[in-house]
């Protein structure tokens, strides 16, 4: 197994080095240009010539990608080119809320996609079964960020049953060490704001949840599907074993493993879905960060966020992979 990590870890490197060729040339090629975004109406030819020039713009594209590249491998992700601010400084600042918001999102599609998904298993060919289906595939087909304005327009505005901006109730005075509101308020023992974290959280994570919720139902239910088919279930019943014993011990068991890929995979694109549903719900994250940098062709801020989340969907890949082997002893890596 430790030999397996590490190829695996090894075979990263050269992914995230075309992913950083191809991120560099795509955000170059973008229409658009940072003196525009920078200085606004007070660019002129000369100033812009003497900005490019600080940023090391004006040099040979290959030049400019060596640059970074020998910057990023330094462990240098650069700064912004808007404010100057260090970019691990502002990730680390703003990564917790995006962090709490993919969590929240990731709760919600396994709480009510894996017991939906079991359910629509035993009713198969019925009622039960073809509206979970029905209602699986619109999740997946409503865009996030469609989704996100109904649930502002019905449950804040009409309803005004839940905030639909922010972390945290802009009045409240609290001072967050970590970062993470919900664990922040709650060891401070502010319940009252620890409900409101809570409350602020909902629709975001319902928005973002719906296509992992509808993802997860599907595999869990095809999967359930499968397993019981198989002679070891029929055998176990045939004992007189009671159905909640099958049901734990040899259909789930067994279940979990594709449902398991899915849940890791959804985990790290729940990173990049998260761009849309922050700016929707003014969420002060990763995501909103990402799109403010977009529009400024802040680079080092794009190309930075881009490479770090691709890291972390590769590292959690590999902890799908090492959990096969946990759930499925027969599972081996040589």
């Amino acid at each position: 197994m430790g030999r397996y990590v590490v190829r695996r870890l090894l075979a990263a490197i050269p992914v995230l080095i075309g992913l950083s060729v191809l991120l560099f040339a795509y955000i170059r090629i973008l229409p658009g240009d940072p003196c525009v975004a920078i200085l606004g109406q007070k660019r002129t030819p000369e100033l812009c010539a003497a900005l490019r020039e600080n940023l090391g713009l004006d040099l040979p594209l290959w030049e400019q990608y060596i640059r970074y590249l020998l910057n990023t491998l330094s462990g240098d992700l650069g700064a912004s080119v808007v404010n100057s601010q260090p970019f691990m400084a502002e990730f680390l600042t703003r990564f917790p809320g995006t962090v709490e918001l993919t969590i929240g999102a990731l709760i919600f599609a396994l709480g009510v996609g894996i017991p939906l998904g079991r359910l629509a298993a035993r009713k198969v060919g019925g009622r039960i079964d073809g509206l979970i289906t029905g209602v699986s595939l619109f999740g997946v087909s409503i865009p996030v960020f469609v989704l996100g304005l109904v649930l502002v327009a019905i449950f804040g505005v009409i309803l005004e049953w839940l905030p639909t901006q922010g972390r945290i109730d802009a009045r409240a005075r609290f001072e967050a060490t970590s970062g993470l509101l919900l664990i922040d308020t709650l060891f401070a023992g502010r319940l009252d704001l620890f409900v409101d974290v809570v409350r602020h959280l909902i629709l975001p994570s319902i928005a973002l949840g719906s296509i992992p919720l509808a993802i997860i139902t599907r595999i869990t239910r095809a999967s359930v599907i499968e397993v019981v088919n198989e002679d070891y279930v029929r055998t176990a019943r045939s004992k007189g074993l009671k159905e909640k014993t099958v049901d734990n011990r040899h259909i789930m068991r067994n279940a979990w493993l594709p449902v398991t890929t899915v849940v890791g995979l959804q985990a790290g694109a729940l990173l990049g879905g998260a761009v849309l549903t922050e700016t929707v719900f003014v969420w002060n994250g990763v995501g909103r960060w990402v799109v403010d940098a977009i529009q400024n062709r802040d680079y080092p801020i794009v190309q930075s966020t881009i490479l770090i989340f691709a890291l972390i969907f590769l590292i959690v890949n590999l902890l799908v992979d090492i959990g096969y082997a946990l759930l499925n002893p027969k599972i081996r890596y040589q």
